[in-house]
């Protein structure tokens, strides 16, 4: 009966915690590397009041949540980890999934981040509210209110399917390649493969000797690059671990090569030319068929669209139970696809390699403003930032990886850095000043934006000749930065001091205004 009585109290009270307010200065969305990387900075200050709310079951993001045949990075180890947390453990020059999730379990700890870390905790939405100067969010495991608001949801978060009837009614196995079901047994099975990105380039090699038949259906041709990973030898782990300068060089090496790629990518879109050679070379190297390789071979710039790298992709589309489908998928049905020119095949399972909400930002749809407006509606299908953080009228909220962060040739994590420096001045500056709120000043804004425009007007992005996922629904490239990495992190690292202005109080009743130059002066001690 006690022992009873004793489960009674502790579930009123768990049901109790459920429907308060719990509070915390800043809160986190999102346990990938970006979480981690703020959570990391935030401890670095002595600041401890913060919470990570993380949806899944575990730690990592992406890394976490795709689980595919041969999901492996495809920036090079040294360049895709935290530089101040070096990994001289990797086993390979490209880094496979579990090794970088498991190295974000490290940071975790190493961080001491643990006691931060709430999992499971779904947010399903956030408004910021003007008259008590604080973030209300609504969550799966009840309300939070915050001084500070920050998304770490990433890019690649949100799978995307194509707009075809039928998927609904399909009898057999359906599952995306970032949602991948691994307790589903492909063996002998007719699948049907929808996309040719990233993702599909890199299963595909990995199922294509356990199924039966696969259908690879490819609306466009992507550019394939020469692989040049391997593994790294047991020599070179024991000299990073005992020479860390050492590993640091490597790095650095890696970064200048793939920063000099820029040159093309947004500089002298002719230059593109030298690296299409490569590919093509690779290609006709690869692929013996005249039809096949035509099927095969893109029709824009190469950089237009994400560059990928692989050995395996070509060879595998050759194996005599694979069937190039170079048509968009035009209908599903109960136990069939069905191609652009009506062709119907029977298949068990349709695995989507489609992508992900890219240029319509995750989380936005969750977000209320000042004004009461979802950030996704403020918007109007183009969205845009400060230093892809920041947004008039959402005052005390900021983004990792927002509107043109993105890269074509170089590593997120160095971008996502970048932000945490620019993130850590933010919250800073309200502890610091006494300040309620911090907003980002509307010209600055604009005037950045304009500046990401113009650079985009000559890049491999805009004149290559192709639609990519790059692109918002009003057709404006919203994702790429289209400048140096380096210059990036160096206007996020210096704290603009007219960038930003702070205020005591709600905007409506309260006309003081904390300088930003007190901000500046705060952070500079």
């Amino acid at each position: 009966m006690q022992n009873s009585t004793a489960q009674t109290t502790e579930h009123a009270a768990a049901a109790e915690e459920s429907t308060m307010s719990r509070h915390a200065q800043v809160v986190i969305i999102g346990s990938g590397f970006s979480g981690i990387g703020l959570g990391y900075s935030l401890k670095k200050e002595r600041f401890e009041d913060f919470v990570i709310l993380e949806r899944s079951a575990d730690v990592g993001g992406v890394w976490n949540l795709n689980t595919y045949p041969g999901c492996t990075c495809d920036v090079p180890s040294h360049l895709y980890s935290f530089s101040f947390a070096p990994n001289p453990e990797w086993s390979s020059t490209y880094s496979p999934q579990a090794e970088i999730r498991d190295y974000l379990h490290t940071c975790l700890e190493r961080f001491g981040l643990r006691p931060h870390l709430r999992t499971g905790v779904d947010v399903t939405g956030a408004a910021w509210n003007e008259a008590d100067q604080l973030w209300e969010i609504e969550t799966s495991d009840g309300r939070w209110t915050a001084n500070v608001l920050v998304s770490a949801v990433g890019p690649l978060t949100e799978p995307k399917l194509p707009d075809v009837p039928g998927i609904g009614r399909f009898r057999g196995k359906v599952m995306h390649s970032a949602r991948w079901d691994n307790d589903y047994d492909l063996a002998g099975k007719r699948v049907a493969s929808i996309g040719t990105g990233a993702s599909a380039i890199q299963y595909v090699p990995r199922i294509v000797d356990r199924v039966g038949e696969l259908f690879v259906f490819q609306r466009t041709a992507p550019w394939i690059m020469p692989h040049d990973k391997r593994p790294i030898t047991d020599a070179e782990r024991a000299r990073f671990r005992r020479y860390p300068a050492a590993q640091k060089r490597e790095r650095d090496k890696v970064y200048l090569s793939k920063e000099a790629l820029l040159l093309g990518f947004a500089k002298q879109p002719k230059l593109m030319k030298l690296v299409e050679g490569l590919a093509r070379k690779h290609r006709e190297s690869q692929v013996a068929d005249p039809a096949l390789r035509a099927a095969l071979t893109p029709d824009y710039l190469v950089g237009c669209k994400r560059i990928v790298p692989s050995n395996e992709w070509y060879p595998a589309l050759q194996k005599p139970n694979v069937t190039l489908v170079p048509k968009a998928l035009r209908e599903v049905r109960e136990n069939s696809v069905v191609d652009a020119d009506g062709v119907e095949r029977e298949v068990d399972a349709i695995i989507f390699a489609t992508g992900f909400h890219v240029a319509d930002i995750p989380f936005a749809d969750r977000v209320r403003g000042r004004s009461g407006e979802l950030l996704q509606d403020h918007w109007e299908g183009s969205p845009r930032a400060y230093l892809g953080a920041s947004v008039p009228g959402f005052p005390n909220f900021f983004m990792f990886l927002g509107p043109n962060t993105g890269l074509g040739h170089s590593s997120m994590v160095y971008m996502i850095e970048a932000q945490v420096a620019h993130i850590t001045h933010a919250i800073r500056a309200l502890d610091t000043t006494g300040a309620t709120a911090i907003e980002v000043e509307q010209s600055v804004h604009d005037e950045y934006n304009r500046r990401i425009d113009a650079k985009l007007a000559t890049t491999v992005w805009e004149l290559g000749g192709c639609t990519s996922f790059y692109r918002d629904v009003n057709g404006r490239n919203a994702s790429i930065y289209p400048d140096w990495t380096f210059r990036f992190r160096r206007d996020n690292v210096k704290w603009r001091t007219d960038a930003y202005h702070l205020t005591t109080g709600p905007a409506s009743v309260t006309e003081g205004v904390t300088p930003a130059v007190a901000a500046a002066s705060a952070i500079a001690r």
